[in-house]
């Protein structure tokens, strides 16, 4: 058996165990949920199983009390399968009156109301898991940490491991487990193999409406050609049509995107709001990003070569890479992940916020002296409009790249990190 990588989930999870009576977690398919899961569960009702969940269909109608017994605290897998053990869970939860009981995980959303009678509100917490990091796959060598340049921590200057290769090698293979374990060839596949997966049966089965494999597939591919990028679905819906001789309204593309968040392949990243001095308007529309780079390059037919040969193109996945990143950076820290842009053309690739209210910004650029001096130039803009009476100035600024030899702080302040470098 692979031994098993450390996950940031890892110490969330027992965190939030230790406050709820049950804990799901979220995420998109071979993300880890149920490796991660078994690592702290004291016993396992797998409903993944087929034989498993056509005994367990007949027992929640007779005594679903059997199902829940268990060394706790007890993993219920793919709960999603055998949606009243949602309230069985709630019910059995109130009677034991004790935390650490269950942890449920589940690659969909939470049951539709009428499938259920409670929502688990005050009695579930939730965690959402992502493909790995670079840090938690071993690739990052983790010199640079965020909590620490939250801490007001300076570092001295670091050296960074990966090359060009390496980056473009990294956004085409993921953060998907498996493929970090495999040959390098060989890991590649898997992308392409979640890809098909989503296209020919997860689309009908996230909550049984028909759709088309072959408009999921476009529709992928236009995510991934306006990867990183605020593009309305209207535009998306124009790229669509012009490999579709039906009939295709903006209801139908937000049905088939509603859908593909259900199963967390896509996650879209929101606008940020800060107290601003200038009467620029904050543009609201989020940009536009997969759970993993690797689907888009996959969706588009792309390994690490054209990567390096369309460096423009390059530089958007790169940067999808980056946002999946720092999104399992943010959790660690009690944070989400946002993005700025206002009416001038001023923006700031990534925000960093925190629920203590602290919050720093960062630029993402795949390298080079020019790209990083405008991502600085932008960074530094934005934080002298931030009405700092009104709340505070961002705890730090940085710009995250792709290539290049150190992690360092220029003279304006302004830290240059490549991603091969940090972790949470």
């Amino acid at each position: 058996m692979a031994k098993y990588k450390q996950r940031i989930s890892d110490k969330i999870l027992k965190r939030k165990v230790l406050g709820k009576g049950a804990v799901l977690i979220e995420g998109p398919k071979w993300c880890g949920k149920t490796t991660t899961a078994k690592q702290l569960a004291k016993s396992v009702l797998d409903l993944g199983d087929s034989s498993v969940l056509m005994q367990s269909t007949q027992l929640i109608e007779l005594s679903p009390k059997t199902l829940l017994e268990g060394k706790t605290p007890r993993l219920i897998d793919e709960w999603q399968a055998l949606p009243p053990i949602w309230d069985s869970i709630r019910s059995e939860v109130d009677k034991r009156g004790e935390p650490s009981q269950f942890i449920l995980t589940g690659s969909s959303v939470l049951p539709e109301a009428d499938e259920t009678i409670h929502s688990g509100t005050g009695r579930f917490a939730h965690i959402k898991m992502r493909p790995m990091s670079l840090y938690e796959s071993g690739e990052s060598n983790g010199k640079v940490s965020l909590k620490d340049l939250f801490d007001g921590k300076v570092f001295e200057p670091q050296t960074n491991d990966l090359d060009i290769n390496d980056i473009a090698y990294l956004t085409c293979r993921g953060g998907w487990p498996w493929a970090t374990l495999i040959s390098k060839e060989v890991a590649l596949d898997q992308a392409f193999d979640y890809v098909d997966s989503v296209v020919n049966r997860d689309i009908q089965r996230v909550d049984g409406v028909k759709r088309s494999p072959e408009r999921t597939k476009s529709l992928l591919r236009s995510y991934a050609r306006n990867i990183s990028q605020p593009i309305p679905y209207s535009t998306i819906r124009k790229d669509m049509l012009s490999n579709d001789s039906s009939t295709l309204d903006e209801d139908t593309v937000y049905d088939y995107i509603k859908a593909l968040k259900k199963l967390y392949v896509i996650e879209d990243l929101t606008a940020w709001n800060p107290n601003i001095r200038s009467k620029a308007a904050i543009r609201t529309g989020d940009t536009r990003h997969f759970v993993d780079p690797s689907i888009g390059t996959a969706s588009l037919g792309l390994g690490p070569q054209d990567l390096i040969n369309d460096l423009k193109s390059f530089g958007f996945f790169f940067e999808d890479m980056v946002v999946r990143d720092l999104r399992v950076y943010a959790e660690a820290l009690d944070g989400k992940l946002y993005h700025y842009r206002d009416s001038t053309g001023l923006e700031c690739d990534t925000v960093l916020h925190r629920r203590n209210g602290s919050y720093a910004l960062l630029e993402v650029k795949l390298g080079g002296k020019a790209s990083i001096d405008e991502g600085a130039s932008n960074m530094i803009k934005l934080s002298a409009n931030i009405d700092t009476e009104r709340m505070p100035a961002p705890s730090f600024m940085a710009v995250v790249i792709g290539v290049g030899s150190h992690a360092y702080k220029r003279e304006d302040g302004v830290y240059v990190i490549p991603i091969g470098c940090l972790k949470d």
